[in-house]
């Protein structure tokens, strides 16, 4: 069967039938260079010898509280229920509420690790790991509304349209493996963070570069994994068919329109597609993982089964040549993530627990199998809350200071760095911002991150846009 037996491409297409099997085309082009002016040259990256391969990030979606989970403050409990007054004539303001009083944290703290780290008992698990961490304890947002600093968090910028931070890895280095994308998004069963799926998006980069989202909690974690049950006429043999004339096809078509980047982007998504189809329900199924592997990630119990398995899966992926893998905690509402207005000792202490085991189960699991060695894992949010009451026992968003911590390839085990203010409301000390934070994603991965740019609309665009420092001392 040739080519030239269909009248037109749209012909053969409509002729061939539905699902994966019918969507492969030539991701050759990117591997020789052909994807045009978007494309970075492989040999000029990285810049210098990377610490890590790849990275997984987990992103608490709605806004931590800093001041219930690591930021311990004497302050709050001594001055519980007094009015918030930080001195010398401050404006203190709050996002949706009016300021309330100074409010305690509801839970117990203790310091951990030889380190002394303060966690607490919030976070029982992850605290006993706080040896392998290096914190960010000074963070700061210019904003504190979710919509706008999830984007800051993720991409750099306020405005939606920009390459997050994955795109930005995956337009830099690729993938580690053919048959897996570079860039993974995991998101919570109950839906998608804020800012939906432009959350991941590759912006001004070209598309392949946006996040592969797998829904791991649904029967089908890839739309049109397999084909249609109805399907009967399509085969091994016949999908092997459809892929052999659709990359014959394809390939004439591009060499015909050369320097068409978003077309050869298109080309190379398909591609990966057709492969993806063929490795994903290898890297999808658990059934090869130990009882004891679920009992660490606590897959069979319900409060921790979705994290844990999509911590699980993170894993998994990263092993297979996934260069990035985003796992989300919490969806974006007003309920079920870590946006505590109401009730900090009930909102928090659910999502801390479906959280909290996963975490230190990938931590445990990562370290024994030698991959921490060049893997970079990262705990983060959007912003903090603040160190007074909402609604009397709520929190508001607070973007002055919030908490982060790294492990793993490249970091310096039981440090922090920066410092709040006495009550955790301002960072004070060692204050860093998110151009800073992926100044040194970027650095671990060999990259400088002032000279990954790409030139857009008459600007040559990065992700740290004109600031970022690298964190030096939370650097091995």
């Amino acid at each position: 069967m040739r080519a030239n037996s269909f009248h037109t491409r749209r012909d053969f297409l409509s002729n061939i039938g539905s699902g994966l099997g019918g969507i492969a085309l030539a991701s050759l082009l990117g591997r020789d260079g052909l994807l045009g002016a978007d494309a970075v040259p492989k040999a000029a990256l990285p810049h210098f010898a990377p610490k890590a391969k790849r990275v997984i990030q987990l992103f608490m979606n709605g806004g931590a509280s800093q001041c219930d989970l690591f930021d311990y403050k004497p302050a709050l409990i001594q001055r519980h229920g007094q009015p918030f007054d930080p001195g010398i004539g401050q404006r203190v303001e709050a996002s949706i509420s009016v300021p309330g009083a100074v409010m305690k944290s509801p839970f117990e703290w203790a310091q951990h690790g030889a380190c002394g780290r303060w966690v607490s008992s919030a976070l029982p698990h992850t605290a006993k790991h706080v040896d392998k961490l290096a914190f960010l304890m000074a963070l700061s947002s210019p904003s504190n509304v979710h919509g706008p600093a999830s984007y800051f968090q993720n991409s750099g910028f306020q405005l939606p349209g920009f390459p997050c931070l994955g795109a930005w890895i995956s337009h830099g280095l690729g993938t580690l493996s053919e048959d897996v994308p570079a860039f993974v998004a995991l998101p919570d069963a109950r839906g998608l963070p804020y800012n939906g799926r432009s959350a991941f998006t590759s912006g001004f980069l070209a598309p392949n570069h946006q996040g592969t989202i797998i829904n791991a909690h649904q029967p089908q974690p890839i739309t049109h994994l397999r084909p249609p049950e109805k399907a009967a006429h399509i085969t091994a043999a016949s999908r092997a068919e459809e892929l052999a004339i659709l990359h014959e096809m394809n390939t004439t078509h591009a060499a015909e329109r050369g320097g068409d980047a978003k077309l050869q982007a298109r080309i190379e998504s398909y591609e990966l597609a057709a492969r993806l189809q063929l490795a994903a329900p290898a890297l999808l199924d658990l059934t090869g993982e130990s009882e004891a592997t679920r009992k660490l990630y606590g897959l069979d119990e319900p409060a921790t089964a979705d994290f844990g398995k999509r911590c699980l899966l993170a894993r998994r992926m990263i092993e297979r040549g996934v260069r990035f893998v985003q796992v989300w905690s919490g969806h974006g509402g007003g309920a079920n993530n870590w946006d505590n207005h109401t009730d900090i000792a009930k909102e928090l202490s659910v999502m801390a627990h479906s959280s909290d085991l996963p975490t230190a189960a990938l931590l445990t699991d990562l370290d024994a199998r030698g991959l921490l060695d060049d893997t970079l894992l990262i705990w983060t949010t959007e912003f903090g809350r603040m160190p007074f009451s909402q609604s009397n026992v709520g929190r508001d968003h607070n973007g002055g200071t919030f908490v982060s911590w790294f492990a793993g390839a490249g970091i310096q085990p039981g440090v922090a760095h920066g410092q709040s203010d006495e009550w955790s409301w301002k960072a004070v000390e060692g204050k860093t911002t998110c151009y800073d934070f992926h100044a040194t994603i970027l650095h671990l991965l060999g990259i400088d991150h002032e000279k990954l740019t790409v030139r857009h609309n008459g600007i040559d665009r990065r992700l740290t846009d004109v600031h970022g420092h690298l964190i030096h001392e939370i650097l091995a």
